[in-house]
């Protein structure tokens, strides 16, 4: 499935597992962290920092619960991506740009089926974020080829996407759809710090 996205342009990927054994975790992120290096895209590990840097990968992405910045560059060195989930605060990603996050992450923007309890956050904070901060942006939450556009001329430089591309019959064709949204050739927050 991941190489389907891959060849459809997928961008970046994140491992997310919260539920799996750690064994089956570490397995899975190294084929994934292979399966990156062959399409030359960034692989991120949710949460889990001492795996991102056992498998290779090229960073990290930070939810409230996780390590803070800090802890996390002083193991990962200056090269790595760290991103961090903002939810619907602002303030939390003017901090996390002080603090030295690569990039933030704003939503739930539409309903979600992989995170049903997060809370809501609005076209607007796109728009605020960007006056605000100058890393880049990621929108999260019920995001399909249908309505990222939306999120998108808001601001959002990139959307994370999971049910809509994973549960759709032709993986590859969809992220070529979702990939084709974008103006720009790529989203690789290591390589463009800070937006144009």
């Amino acid at each position: 499935m991941t190489r389907s996205a891959l060849a459809g342009g997928a961008r970046l990927v994140q491992y997310r597992s919260k539920t799996m054994n750690e064994e089956l975790r570490r397995e899975q992120a190294r084929a994934l962290a292979h399966l990156c290096r062959r399409f030359d895209v960034p692989l991120l590990i949710n949460d889990h920092i001492d795996l991102a840097l056992e498998v290779g990968a090229d960073g990290v992405h930070l939810g409230r619960e996780d390590a803070p910045i800090s802890q996390a560059r002083l193991k990962l060195g200056h090269e790595k991506i760290i991103g961090i989930s903002c939810y619907n605060e602002l303030e939390s990603a003017i901090e996390a740009e002080c603090n030295g996050a690569d990039y933030v992450a704003f939503g739930a923007f539409f309903s979600s089926v992989t995170k049903p309890d997060t809370v809501p956050a609005s076209v607007d904070l796109l728009q605020q974020g960007n006056l605000e901060i100058r890393i880049p942006i990621v929108a999260i939450g019920g995001i399909n080829s249908d309505n990222a556009l939306v999120l998108i001329s808001a601001g959002a430089d990139a959307v994370a996407v999971s049910n809509a591309l994973f549960g759709a019959r032709d993986i590859r064709s969809e992220a070529a759809k979702f990939s084709g949204l974008f103006k720009r050739q790529s989203f690789h927050p290591s390589l463009s710090r800070t937006r144009q």
